[in-house]
């Protein structure tokens, strides 16, 4: 292999890690993820709209906490 696509192969890799561990992070601190919703959304329901980033963090709230936001109990 030529080494300058050794170097993008490397470089797709190190990309690729950084998607992953960002992902992490943020499933760590309950930030939803958007970017994967779409992907989903593409790769298995095509014909469907998807939701509106404002509606999908919403609806992330929502399944997460049950409508208790801003309530300690």
């Amino acid at each position: 292999m030529p080494e300058a696509e050794t170097k993008a192969s490397r470089l797709a890799q190190l990309g690729q890690a950084g998607r992953y561990f960002a992902q992490g992070l943020r499933l760590m601190v309950g930030l939803p993820d958007y970017g994967g919703y779409l992907e989903h959304m593409k790769r298995t329901h095509p014909d469907q709209e998807p939701m509106s980033y404002e509606a999908f963090f919403r609806e992330r709230q929502q399944a997460r906490y049950g409508g208790r936001a801003g309530k300690c109990c």
